[in-house]
C-alpha cells in the first residue's frame, strides 16, 4: 500500500533500522534514533542505485513524490540520476571558483610581487571599490560587455573619468588571464573601446569669485577617490550635520523608503530627524551595495569596523583646491543657515531645528523632535533643488544679492 502521512507519523523507530515502502522505487528509511530520510531505488545500466531525496518532515511526502518522479523521467531519457547530481555539484563548485573575483584575486597574487607597493594596492582597491561589489560573484565568462559597461559607467558618472579608464583595463588584464587559464573564451573589454571619452587634462582653478558656492558644489561631484569619501562629500551640504554625526552615520539608523535619518546628537544628547531628499536618497543608494552590509554608511578605509576618518572629508577638499579659509566641515551648516533664511526665505526657526540647535517655544519649552517636520521636509527638499540649481550656473548671483 501506497504510504499515508498518518503513517509516517505514527512510525516508531526500532533497534534497527527499517524501511517503509511507497510506490515505484521510493520508501522511507528510519534510523534507530528516529531519522527519516526519503530515497529513491532505481536501476541504471542494470545495477541498483540509491538516490536520496532529503529527510521527513522538511520534505513531504508529495514533494519526495515529485522528487522521485523527476529522477525517473531522467532514468527513462538515459541519465543516471545520480551522477546528474554529481555534475551539478561540480558545476555549481566550478562555477563559485570561476568567479571574476577569485580569478581577479588570482591574477593579482600572480603580478602583484612584481609592482611596487603602492601601484598594487591602487589595484586591488581599485577592483575592491569599483568591480567587486557589482560583478565580482558572476563567473568570469558569463560577464557580457554591456555588463562590464554598466559597471564601469558608474564610475564614469561620479565624475572619475581616468579611474574608469584604469578600472576598464585592469578588468581586461583580468579577462585575458582568465581566457590564458581555460576559464573564459574571450576578453569582452575589448568591445568597449571608444565607449568611454577620452580623459582630458583640467586644472580646477582656486574658488575666489562670486559663485563659490556653486564652485565648491561642482568640485565635490569632480572628486575622483573613493566612492564612500564622494558620497560623503556629496551629501554634506545635502544633510548640513555636523562632520562628525555625518562620519559616524549608521545604516541602521537610515530609512531609504521613508526617506529619513533618525539618530541622537552627541553634542545634546537629543534625538534628531533628517528628513532626506531625492538626491541624498540617490546617493546613499548608490553607496548602498558597498557599505551597506557593514555598520557604517561611511567607513573607514582600513577597517569597516570604524567610521572615516575625521580628516577624510577635508583632505579631499583639500586636494581639490578648495583651502581651509573657504569651507570646511562645518562651513556646509553656516552655509545653508544663511542662504536657507536670506535667499530661501524658511523660517528661522525651521532652520535652527534642522541644525539641530537647541530652539524654545515662548513659553522656554524645548521642541521635541517632530516639530515642523512636514515643513522641514519641505526645505530640505527645496534646499537640495535649489543646490542643483546653483551646479547648473542658475541663481548663483541670488547669493550676494540676499548676503
Amino acid at each position: 500500500m501506497p504510504l499515508t502521512d498518518t503513517a509516517i507519523k505514527k512510525a516508531k523507530p526500532e533497534a534497527k533500522q527499517r524501511k517503509l515502502y511507497d510506490e515505484r522505487g521510493l520508501f522511507l528509511l528510519i534510523s534507530p534514533k528516529g531519522g527519516k530520510w526519503w530515497r529513491f531505488k532505481y536501476l541504471f545500466d542494470g545495477k541498483e542505485k540509491l538516490l536520496s531525496l532529503g529527510t521527513y518532515p522538511d520534505v513531504s511526502l508529495k514533494e519526495a513524490r515529485d522528487r522521485r518522479d523527476e529522477a525517473r523521467k531522467q532514468v527513462a531519457a538515459d541519465i543516471d540520476p545520480g551522477e546528474h547530481r554529481k555534475a551539478q555539484k561540480t558545476a555549481k563548485v566550478a562555477k563559485q571558483a570561476n568567479s571574476f573575483e577569485v580569478v581577479a584575486r588570482e591574477w593579482y597574487a600572480k603580478h602583484s610581487p612584481n609592482w611596487s607597493a603602492n601601484h598594487g594596492d591602487r589595484i586591488i582597491r581599485r577592483l575592491e571599490r569599483d568591480i567587486f561589489p557589482w560583478i565580482g560573484g558572476s563567473p568570469v565568462a558569463d560577464i557580457t560587455a554591456p555588463q562590464l559597461l554598466e559597471v564601469i559607467r558608474r564610475i564614469e558618472k561620479r565624475g572619475a573619468l581616468e579611474t574608469a579608464h584604469r578600472a576598464l583595463g585592469n578588468c581586461g588584464q583580468v579577462f585575458r588571464y582568465a581566457v590564458a587559464t581555460g576559464r573564459a573564451e574571450r576578453d569582452p573589454s575589448g568591445d568597449l573601446r571608444g565607449a568611454l571619452p577620452p580623459v582630458k587634462e583640467t586644472h580646477f582653478a582656486s574658488v575666489t569669485d562670486p559663485a563659490k558656492v556653486a564652485g565648491v558644489l561642482r568640485a565635490l561631484d569632480s572628486y575622483e577617490g573613493t566612492l564612500t569619501v564622494r558620497c560623503a562629500l556629496r551629501l554634506a551640504p545635502l544633510v548640513f550635520v555636523r562632520p562628525g554625526e555625518l562620519r559616524h552615520a549608521r545604516w541602521a539608523d537610515i530609512d531609504l523608503e521613508g526617506a529619513e535619518w533618525r539618530y541622537t546628537v552627541t553634542k545634546t544628547n537629543t534625538q534628531h530627524i533628517v528628513p532626506l531628499s531625492r538626491q541624498s536618497v540617490k546617493i546613499l543608494t548608490e553607496l548602498h551595495p558597498l557599505t551597506g552590509r557593514g555598520h557604517y554608511v561611511f567607513p573607514g578605509a582600513r577597517s569597516a569596523a570604524r567610521p572615516m576618518s575625521e580628516n577624510a572629508i577635508l583632505a579631499a577638499m583639500r586636494r581639490m583646491g578648495i583651502s581651509k579659509d573657504e569651507m570646511s566641515g562645518h562651513g556646509f551648516r553656516a552655509m545653508a543657515r544663511t542662504i536657507l533664511d536670506e535667499v530661501l526665505g524658511f523660517r528661522p526657526d525651521y532652520i535652527e531645528h534642522q541644525l539641530a540647535h537647541a530652539v524654545r517655544d515662548p513659553n522656554g519649552r524645548a521642541y521635541n523632535r517632530t516639530a515642523h517636520l512636514p515643513e522641514r521636509r519641505k526645505m530640505m527638499q527645496d534646499w537640495a533643488d535649489y543646490l542643483d540649481k546653483l551646479k547648473a550656473g542658475a541663481e548663483i548671483i541670488s547669493i550676494n544679492q540676499h548676503a
